[in-house]
């Protein structure tokens, strides 16, 4: 704790003084400070610490922040309920693991730099990533899930799979509504 706490008086220190603004040379810290503004709805701050790449996405997760009324959906961005591990660097590209604290659950964050400054790589090819490696580490074979979806689509009802696409278009057309009345 006394380190993280310690990073961050750093980085907040380089920061005053002149250098890039949101990035920093610790993918760690960065990582970290990404969590941290996202736990406190500080999308401004996200995106400073998110790749240029990333930007559609933080869009996203910052309509559903807006839209969300539950703000315990936040606790999972809580970094106090985290361990870092140590980054694994290779060039421009760097990794960090993280764990939820009291579980076995662990996700590898990706990093790169940009401008010269590490950035959270926040974007869709990256979260896919993500989601492919979590599933090989879970003994699932992403290929072999993608073959019992289309299965399933192949074999399931047209009007019902019709019915689906409606409802979720419905779905849509009610969030975009919401969206451009809180813009209005």
């Amino acid at each position: 704790m006394k380190k993280i706490l310690l990073a961050v008086v750093l980085l907040s220190t380089v920061s005053f003084i002149g250098c890039k603004p949101g990035g920093g040379d610790d993918p760690k810290t960065v990582l970290s400070n990404f969590f941290e503004a996202l736990s406190k709805k500080d999308i401004a701050t996200a995106r400073k610490l998110a790749t240029k790449d990333s930007k559609s996405m933080i869009d996203m997760m910052e309509m559903g922040m807006n839209m969300g009324k539950d703000s315990k959906d936040n606790d999972k961005f809580n970094k106090d309920k985290m361990e870092f591990g140590e980054p694994k660097i290779e060039g421009d590209k760097a990794t960090v693991s993280v764990k939820e604290k009291g579980t076995e659950d662990t996700q590898n964050f990706i990093l790169k730099k940009e401008d010269g400054s590490w950035k959270v790589a926040f974007d869709k090819a990256s979260i896919m990533s993500m989601g492919m490696e979590k599933m090989k580490n879970e003994g699932m074979n992403p290929a072999d899930s993608l073959d019992k979806a289309m299965d399933k689509l192949k074999n399931m009802d047209m009007d019902s799979l019709k019915d689906k696409v409606n409802e979720g278009m419905q779905k849509l057309d009610s969030i975009k509504k919401a969206a451009e009345a809180k813009t209005n």
